[in-house]
């Protein structure tokens, strides 16, 4: 990202000259106050909101004026956003239906993706008898299952309790690191930042600050 501002359908423009770079297969958390910015900075990145000033680039590629669905970029939300109406198996695949995989070559990464998350045993599950982690994890699949360049995470884990947070913070960096994605994570939670990233950058008014030691959280 360089110089992005991003702005909403009513012309309100909350992120202004966010300059950001990303080595490939790292892992940056992004945090900031409530307001500050931080999922509209991911929805930019993602082509969901408007970039009205400055680029984003993906592997060199400015992907600005690019529709979402070619930019290669996977998205995982608070709430998981899966569907209902499908097993977990079937909200993993649902990505690569889309692109016309054939459906042996389906199985076989939908298999391996729920390997991955721990999850192998529950492909045929229906979603709405999942635990909240367990539904994040077919979320955290399914965004990953067309290997997507970059992964944006949009608080995947506010949504439960402390004890659980704290397990699958853990368990997101280890299947990130497994799948060797590039991804940002948005939190407002500086320890779980610390947690699951190899950086952690602070959104402000004036754009982003990098808080220092890999891994870390703010020095």
């Amino acid at each position: 990202m360089s110089g992005l501002s991003v702005a909403y359908p009513d012309g309100a423009v909350p992120v202004r000259g966010v300059d950001l770079t990303l080595a490939p297969g790292e892992i940056v958390a992004l945090v900031g106050a409530s307001g500050s910015g931080k999922s509209t900075v991911l929805r930019g990145i993602a082509g969901l909101e408007d970039v009205v000033a400055g680029s984003v680039e993906i592997g060199g590629q400015d992907v600005t004026s690019v529709p979402t669905h070619r930019r290669g970029v996977g998205m995982v939300f608070q709430d998981g956003q899966l569907f209902p109406h499908r097993t977990v198996a079937r909200n993993v695949g649902y990505g690569l239906e889309a692109a016309g995989w054939d459906r042996a070559h389906r199985r076989t990464r939908v298999a391996e993706l729920l390997a991955l998350v721990g999850l192998a045993e529950l492909a045929d599950r229906p979603v709405q008898s999942l635990s909240g982690g367990q539904a994040q994890r077919v979320a955290l699949a399914r965004s990953l299952a067309p290997s997507p360049r970059v992964l944006l995470l949009d608080e995947p884990l506010s949504a439960l309790d402390a004890d659980l947070r704290e397990r699958l913070a853990v368990q997101i960096r280890e299947v990130l690191r497994a799948a060797g994605v590039t991804a940002v994570v948005v939190t407002h939670d500086l320890s779980e930042a610390a947690v699951m990233a190899d950086r952690t950058v602070r959104l402000g008014v004036s754009g982003t600050h990098d808080d220092g030691r890999p891994g870390t959280g703010p020095g």
